[in-house]
């Protein structure tokens, strides 16, 4: 990261656990069990920074703390669903899950005709296709129109800087990623799950366009919901009392989520390749906003940002709960921006 980014801002942290793991976003290790038979956990940290066009662009001080929190109320709010992996949050950042074996694809779900990456929907029908991810559509939509019904289009996971592609609904069980009847139980489950948010979203005045999901299978062969879920990162969310005269404008929704900055990108004619251009202040305070006001209209409290600098306060918190060596520790001095 460059010294243009915010201090106190949650880029990286180590701490003394096996097995660590590094997503764009998320940090994990595998927790030590205490006695046979105990299900296997794994610890998460869930940092600043900002992912699109599937590389990390720069950071949001706070943006971790948001995600974590509003995934933690979401697991709460979803759990008679389906079952999922959130056990206790100890700190802001920081997530206790079950240990689940990711399915290899990403669900999402999309209410709406949107986007501006090659792979959105939105670019592909734009370009012509009217069959996508195994959906035959109509001639006519608009861009940000919302569809009659809702569509599963999944995606490959990519690999550490390499993009998700687009897989047809039927591809999932035919190329032998997800068995029939794992894959069956996954669609159920995110149609459940989306068709709930959006009645929450509603409720706050917004419009869920579309989510992502990501789903695991637990020790005990158990489908779980994994990772984070209707969050600004995974998720669209459009204002609903603008969006028909915006979308009879032919202007794009008011959005609370990372959108923003995609947007902000296109429009210097970046689309994920090369070098990252600079954005102004303005956007990256606007993405910020956006993020706070989806967490407190959705869950319907303040949010309140945790103290800075977030790597000791977290390791802090870690020795308190017991998860991580509390003697000789030399992590406090771990870079924390």
């Amino acid at each position: 990261m460059d010294s243009q980014l915010p201090p106190f801002s949650l880029d990286d942290i180590d701490l003394p656990l096996a097995d660590r793991r590094v997503g764009k976003v998320r940090i994990s290790w595998a927790l030590p069990t205490q006695s046979a038979g105990e299900e296997p956990r794994r610890l998460f940290v869930t940092t600043d920074r900002l992912s699109a066009f599937d590389r990390v662009i720069g950071l949001v001080p706070g943006k971790g703390q948001m995600l974590n929190e509003l995934s933690w109320w979401w697991f709460q709010q979803l759990a008679p669903i389906v079952a999922n992996h959130a056990l206790s949050i100890p700190d802001p950042n920081v997530l206790i899950a079950r240990a689940a074996t990711p399915l290899p694809v990403e669900v999402i779900v999309r209410r709406a005709i949107t986007g501006v990456t090659d792979t959105s929907l939105w670019r592909r029908y734009e370009a012509g296709s009217r069959v996508i991810d195994g959906h035959r559509l109509s001639d006519g939509l608009r861009k940000n129109e919302l569809l009659p019904t809702l569509l599963i289009t999944p995606t490959t996971k990519g690999e550490a800087g390499t993009h998700d592609e687009p897989l047809g609904i039927a591809e999932v069980v035919t190329c032998g990623l997800v068995t029939n009847d794992l894959w069956e139980a996954t669609c159920s489950a995110a149609l459940q799950l989306f068709a709930h948010g959006e009645r929450v979203a509603e409720q706050a005045g917004l419009i869920l366009a579309d989510t992502k999901y990501e789903f695991g299978v637990g020790s005990d062969g158990s489908l779980l919901l994994i990772d984070e879920v209707h969050t600004p990162d995974s998720s669209r969310y459009w204002e609903r009392e603008t969006y028909e005269e915006r979308l009879a404008a032919g202007t794009e929704p008011q959005s609370l989520d990372k959108e923003i900055i995609r947007r902000a990108f296109v429009d210097v004619g970046y689309r994920g390749d090369g070098p990252i251009p600079m954005l102004r202040q303005s956007v990256w305070d606007a993405v910020a906003a956006g993020y706070q006001g989806a967490y407190e209209r959705l869950t319907g409290t303040s949010l309140a940002l945790a103290p800075s600098p977030p790597v000791s306060r977290i390791i802090a918190a870690l020795n308190a709960a017991c998860l991580v060596p509390s003697e000789n520790n030399p992590l406090l001095n771990s870079k924390a921006n």
